[in-house]
């Protein structure tokens, strides 16, 4: 099984990219709009009350002017717009992007721009468990959580439909990819492992979710498995497997310690001159001694009471 895993994802060039807008402070633009306000109702106030002493009607200029100041404020407040911390405004101007503002607080553009909210803060997607086929064929439970975050707000909005949808879909794609590619446990073959190499495996996921998400103008924070297990129909089967694996191990280890304790004992038996042993009674010796140590129940002394040899 080869340890890399192919995460190439080729995705198509973003036409457009994030730039920022042509703004100017809110504040000022607001109390510029009032004094036109005001100004417009001054003159229309003075223009009635010094028609209505002579008798006559408002002159049509000043009307005019006033209608013009008038529409002058709708004007600049219309173009009056609010940015929150952790959200962006994406400007388009008869159809053309014309850039994204980011500073919170209140802000101006051009009034007749349409100002697309689009969030900026840190997003979590868990995803569905998912069943799949490792790389053996056995099914497995898993599931993934990626933490993401919109980097360039053009792309989020004029790339792809929806990003949230996208991002959703997108990780739920690279985990089956990452699932399919490796086996849920190497049984102490060489490769990687979905359960022995969590770090790796995750890094490799994090990776190709970058990758398929990168049009969208999203950018992977953290990718983790939350959730991985063998599916329930074959959840038995390899637990005994595990189980027997197990067991294999520790009387290996065993067997290794016993066949040491063997050699020990019959090396100081032969340097401290305990007694001469030929070689059927060493084996014997040796048979004996492997059974006690290796034997997974308590043994039950014999003791002889003849000779050596009988």
């Amino acid at each position: 099984m080869s340890a890399v895993v192919d995460t190439t994802v080729h995705m198509p060039a973003p036409v457009v990219r994030e730039k920022h807008a042509k703004d100017l402070p809110g504040l000022p633009m607001f109390f510029g709009g009032v004094v036109v306000i005001a100004v417009a109702v001054w003159l229309l106030v003075q223009e009635i009350l010094g028609k209505a002493a002579d008798g006559a009607d408002p002159s049509a200029a000043i009307v005019i002017v006033v209608l013009l100041l008038f529409l002058a404020a709708a004007l600049i407040m219309r173009g009056l717009f609010t940015v929150a911390p952790g959200e962006a405004r994406v400007l388009q101007f008869l159809g053309r992007y014309v850039g994204t503002v980011r500073t919170d607080g209140l802000r101006w553009a051009n009034p007749f721009t349409t100002r697309q909210k689009i969030s900026t803060r840190i997003r979590n997607h868990e995803t569905a468990t998912l069943k799949v086929n490792d790389a053996d064929g056995n099914p497995i439970d898993i599931a993934a959580v990626v933490v993401w975050q919109v980097e360039d707000t053009a792309r989020a909005r004029f790339e792809v439909d929806d990003f949230v949808r996208f991002v959703g879909i997108q990780t739920e794609t690279a985990v089956r990819h990452i699932a399919t590619s490796y086996p849920y446990d190497n049984h102490e073959e060489a490769g990687l492992s979905l359960r022995e190499n969590a770090d790796e495996i995750t890094e490799t996921l994090a990776i190709e979710i970058s990758a398929r998400v990168q049009s969208a103008g999203v950018k992977v924070i953290e990718s983790r498995l939350t959730h991985l297990a063998y599916a329930p129909e074959i959840a038995h089967a390899m637990l005994q497997r595990q189980q027997a694996s197990a067991v294999v191990a520790a009387r290996t280890r065993i067997v290794e310690g016993a066949v040491g304790m063997v050699e020990l004992a019959l090396a100081k038996l032969a340097e401290q001159n305990v007694v001469e042993l030929d070689e059927e009674r060493k084996a014997a010796m040796v048979s004996n001694l492997l059974v006690v140590l290796c034997g997974d129940r308590s043994t039950q002394p014999v003791v002889n009471t003849g000779s050596l040899y009988t």
